[in-house]
């Protein structure tokens, strides 16, 4: 017999689970569905691992290479398939209590592959389930770009970083190549160098972070990037790979001449796309644009009226992004839609704090410079090194920049991107202050603790009226 619920959700992640709780809240049934294991890309083979290693790497190299005088470098021994068990173990631990423990009462959890049968129904490894509602909720792949040979070799992504799957990378290899420029290529491949591997990074572009980031973002990871000796080839683009033995040969055009590459293995980081190619959705009736994104209105519903999508099978409508926060808060509004009989709009995406955990960190909220022009705005921005601020002096770790975008006419900040210690800590300050429309002043006429990384944002405020640099400490 067929098993009804309330609320059918395609997918176990962050954002399914963020729907099943809404509708246990609101006395409604829920079946999550997964063919991997429950809690989606995040807790098993995203953020949650990735930063376990990254910050095990940065304790390697830290311990290498002091910033101190006065410090001596030591050796710091690594067991890698030690590092990559406790990492594991982190992800068990961490599922197991937010995910697994939610799992009972009003909330079900079907195992399989998960496909439509009709715009009400879905089958699960032949069990068919039905429901009045339903949430898409599969989250994204990565994407394969076109490169000949490379189905014939075998290759990385970052589900390298997976746990209880074959795919997990559980030894570490002497060199690899890491095709692609954007957040996932920098934080595995300083993460690899820093373990002791071979890097090297094809980008297609003349910088690192081509897209979304301000260009003096990616300017300065790429110089820092070069001083711990990652090799960066920019205007890149792969052609073709083949195995020769141990080690795959990656043939690209480099500014306009063929070059080849050897490492032992290879990682393609070009992106994200939806998971929408294997749910069988056109037997819902669901409508799909190019990018495999679903058509989702402002209220999270598809052209289908009891169907919902959220997360990053959206895409980037509406102005959203493909991140775990963002579509937790979704997950939580579709449930709400579809369940409840007051439906509410999505939340303003306008401020969307971000950071990519390299070291140092990178972050960013709001617009570019660029997109503040595109949209109209009459803007100043400025871009000031670290060097300024007197928190990255005593830490002796000037690395970075920290860059504000303002509207002139009506001086309210549009954007902060920065690079440096803790980046990822300083921009939710940026961000409340984004949410409310500060103002320049209001940057300046705050009181920071001294010294702190967060003067950053005062200090690149203040010189849009004086030369920080001619400042004492503190003084406005």
């Amino acid at each position: 017999m067929d098993e009804h619920f309330d609320l059918i959700i395609l997918g176990s992640g962050s954002t399914a689970f963020a729907a099943a709780l809404t509708a246990q809240e609101l006395n409604n049934t829920a079946v999550m569905t997964d063919e991997r294991p429950i809690g989606g890309t995040c807790v098993n083979r995203g953020c949650l691992p990735s930063k376990n290693l990254i910050e095990a790497a940065k304790i390697l190299h830290e311990a290498r290479h002091p910033r101190y005088p006065g410090l001596t470098p030591c050796a710091i021994g690594l067991d890698f398939p030690a590092l990559i068990a406790q990492k594991d173990e982190v992800v068990h631990d961490y599922r197991k209590k937010k995910y697994e423990s939610l799992v009972g009462g009003q909330i079900r959890i079907e195992k399989g592959h998960v496909q439509f049968v009709d715009p009400h129904s879905v089958e699960v490894d032949g069990k068919r389930l039905t429901g009045d509602k339903v949430l898409i909720a599969t989250g994204s792949h990565s994407v394969l770009p076109e490169i000949n040979g490379l189905d014939r070799v075998p290759y990385l992504t970052s589900d390298l970083l997976t746990v209880d799957e074959d795919m997990e990378l559980r030894e570490l290899p002497k060199s690899i190549l890491i095709v692609g420029g954007g957040y996932i290529a920098l934080e595995l491949g300083q993460m690899f160098s820093r373990f002791g591997t071979d890097v090297t990074i094809l980008e297609r572009g003349p910088q690192l972070l081509p897209n979304g980031y301000e260009p003096e973002v990616g300017r300065s990871i790429g110089e820092i990037f070069a001083q711990e000796g990652i090799q960066v080839v920019f205007n890149a683009t792969a052609k073709a790979v083949r195995q020769d033995g141990a080690e795959v040969v990656t043939t690209a055009v480099v500014a306009g001449r063929e070059r080849q590459y050897r490492a032992e293995r290879l990682l393609v980081a070009t992106g994200r796309r939806p998971n929408t190619d294997k749910i069988a959705i056109e037997r819902a009736g669901v409508q799909v644009k190019e990018r495999s994104e679903i058509v989702v209105d402002a209220y999270l519903r598809t052209n289908v009226p009891h169907i919902f999508a959220a997360g990053d099978v959206i895409g980037r409508q509406h102005g959203s992004q493909m991140a775990t926060p963002v579509g937790s808060r979704q997950g939580g509004i579709a449930a709400h839609n579809a369940l409840s009989g007051n439906p509410m709009k999505l939340v303003d995406h306008r401020v969307i704090p971000r950071a990519i955990f390299t070291d140092p960190e990178i972050a960013a909220v709001g617009m570019t410079e660029k997109e503040a022009i595109a949209a109209g705005h009459r803007c100043w921005c400025n871009t000031l090194p670290l060097s300024l601020v007197p928190r990255a002096g005593a830490i002796r770790d000037a690395r970075g920049i920290v860059k504000m975008a303002i509207d002139v006419d009506t001086n309210e900040v549009l954007g902060i991107a920065m690079v440096g210690h803790n980046a990822g800590e300083v921009i939710h300050e940026a961000a409340m202050a984004m949410k409310f429309r500060a103002k320049i002043q209001d940057f300046i006429d705050l009181l920071h603790v001294f010294p702190t990384m967060a003067e950053a944002l005062k200090i690149v405020a203040i010189s849009r009226f004086k030369n920080p640099a001619k400042l004492s400490c503190c003084a406005e």
